[in-house]
């Protein structure tokens, strides 16, 4: 995490808080490459978390295209228990906002670097909800398309929260090449890093990604670079099935991962649905 000065121009000088509209901005929670986050309080001292795309950024009309499309999918489909909440987007003073639920707690790659005793203590259930909010997008007609832990917020009662939809889409009636090809490459399917069609099944491929790496500490193709990635993909003689590494996986959960991480897309569960429904059953839920 980087911190920016108070207009959010002057990355690495820290961050004071100050006035942003109706809002004040208190403290900078965190800082990417398209937008800082602050914990913002309106004149009623009501919290949120005050989501502002980058000074540096104002005129890059694909990153203004990107902040407002995710702002507009959020609003969409916000209305869900394992999905950040919304409470509105626009423009002060020409800065892009987007004002959404404060969440007190941690996204799941800093709990798991740290070994948060929350995430150990939860894990069942924290991949079951993660699992439950990626069903609620599809449904609501959308694919994430940059599904990862750090897009998972998790609250201290182990609460989930999917975040960030800069780069979701609608999901295409078949499978469709995206123009461009953002994305975590750690997390991306083998479409993708070949740049074929895709559609959602691309984003059962990353939670696939996510929950093996969550439940044995290694992640499943341990590639350094998109093209290593890619070949660890294609050539499995390499890989681990996750109980191999933690023994203590109940057989039917691995399964799960084990059809989440097909090759093909054909392979892998059509709809995350179903594999909400095997999830709670390998976890007797």
């Amino acid at each position: 995490m980087f911190f920016g000065s108070k207009n959010g121009s002057g990355k690495g000088a820290p961050a004071q808080p100050w006035q942003f509209g109706d809002y004040y901005l208190r403290e900078l929670i965190n800082s990417g490459g398209m937008a800082d986050i602050w914990l913002a309080t309106d004149k009623d001292q009501k919290t949120y978390a005050l989501r502002r795309l980058h000074d540096d950024l104002r005129f890059d009309f694909v990153a203004r295209k990107r902040f407002v499309r995710g702002c507009e999918i959020l609003e969409k489909i916000h209305d869900h228990d394992c999905v950040i909440g919304y409470f509105g987007h626009g423009k002060i003073d020409g800065a892009l906002y987007l004002l959404m639920e404060y969440v007190e707690g941690s996204n799941l790659k800093l709990m798991y670097a740290s070994h948060d005793p929350v995430l150990l203590e939860n894990v069942g259930n924290i991949i079951i909800d993660m699992a439950t909010g990626l069903e609620h997008v599809h449904e609501s007609g959308f694919m994430h398309l940059d599904y990862k832990p750090e897009n998972v917020l998790v609250t201290r009662n182990a609460s989930v929260r999917l975040a960030d939809f800069d780069l979701a889409q609608s999901i295409p009636k078949k499978p469709t090449k995206l123009s461009k090809n953002p994305g975590t490459p750690a997390y991306m399917s083998p479409e993708q890093l070949l740049r074929e069609p895709v559609d959602h099944r691309a984003d059962i491929f990353a939670f696939g990604v996510a929950a093996y790496e969550l439940l044995t500490n290694y992640k499943p193709f341990p590639g350094e670079t998109p093209a290593e990635i890619l070949k660890d993909q294609v050539d499995r003689s390499h890989f681990i099935p996750p109980r191999e590494h933690n023994p203590d996986l109940p057989a039917g959960l691995e399964k799960v991962i084990l059809r989440c991480l097909q090759q093909d897309p054909d392979n892998r569960y059509p709809l995350m649905a179903m594999a909400v429904h095997d999830l709670k059953t390998a976890l007797y839920v």
